[in-house]
C-alpha cells in the first residue's frame, strides 16, 4: 500500500504547474506530468482523482501561498487605512499581473465554458479572497474608518477597482508587463475612487500619482 506524503504532493503540484504553463490545460497530460515527477499515472491518481482536480489544486496552491501572507499582513496592519490598503493592493497586483498568473487565469477562462473548472476555481480562490477582504473591511467599518455598508459588496467593488487598470489589460494582452511604479500609481487611483465613495471624512486617500 502506497503511503501519501506531503513532499510527494508538493512535487506533483510543481511538475503539474510547469506542464500547465508550458502546454495549457488541454495540452498537458497526466502521463506527461507523471514523467516530470518521475512516477506513474497511478501515483498521480492516488493524490488527485482527475486532471481537472489537479489543475484546480495547482492554481489554488499557488494563490494560497501568495495571498496567505498578504492577508496576514493586512490583518496585522495598525497604520492608517489608506496606507494599509495601498500595501495590500500593490502586493496583490504584483502577483496577479505576473506572466504565470495571467497564463493560469487565461487557461481557467478558456475551460470555464466547457466544464465546472471555472466555478470550482472561483469558489476556492476568488470567492474566499472576497470574504477575507470583506472581513477586514467590516472591522474597519466597526472602527469608524469606513462608511457602514455590505462588506462583501464593498470588497467586490475594491477588487474591481484594483484590477480594471491592471489585471484586465494584461489578460487581453493590451499590456505585457507592469512596472512597480505603474502598479503603485494604479492602486493610488483605485483607492482614491474607493475612499471617496466609502471613506469617512476627513480621512485622506493615498497621495496622487506624480504628473506624467
Amino acid at each position: 500500500m502506497r503511503v501519501k506524503t506531503e513532499a510527494k504532493r508538493e512535487a506533483i503540484l510543481a511538475a503539474a504547474s510547469e506542464a500547465f504553463l508550458a502546454s495549457g490545460f488541454e495540452g498537458a497530460s497526466m502521463s506527461g506530468i507523471a514523467g516530470r515527477v518521475g512516477g506513474s499515472k497511478a501515483t498521480l491518481y492516488g493524490y488527485f482523482k482527475s486532471k481537472d482536480e489537479l489543475f484546480i489544486a495547482v492554481i489554488n496552491d499557488a494563490a494560497s501561498k501568495q495571498f496567505r501572507p498578504i492577508f496576514a499582513a493586512l490583518d496585522r496592519d495598525t497604520h492608517a487605512l489608506p496606507e494599509a490598503l495601498q500595501r495590500f493592493g500593490e502586493s496583490t497586483l504584483e502577483f496577479l499581473c505576473t506572466e504565470a498568473a495571467i497564463q493560469m487565469q487565461r487557461a481557467i477562462i478558456a475551460e470555464a465554458g466547457r466544464s465546472d473548472i471555472g466555478l470550482r476555481f472561483f469558489e476556492m480562490g476568488p470567492q474566499k479572497a472576497r470574504h477575507d477582504l470583506a472581513h477586514f473591511l467590516e472591522g474597519q467599518m466597526a472602527l469608524g474608518r469606513l462608511r457602514r455598508a455590505d462588506p462583501l459588496l464593498v470588497a467586490i467593488q475594491l477588487i474591481a477597482l484594483l484590477e480594471c487598470e491592471t489585471v484586465t489589460p494584461c489578460l487581453f494582452g493590451v499590456v505585457q508587463r507592469l512596472s512597480k511604479a505603474q502598479i503603485r500609481q494604479a492602486v493610488q487611483r483605485a483607492l482614491g475612487t474607493f475612499l471617496a465613495a466609502h471613506g469617512i471624512a476627513p480621512m485622506a486617500g493615498p497621495p496622487p500619482p506624480p504628473a506624467s
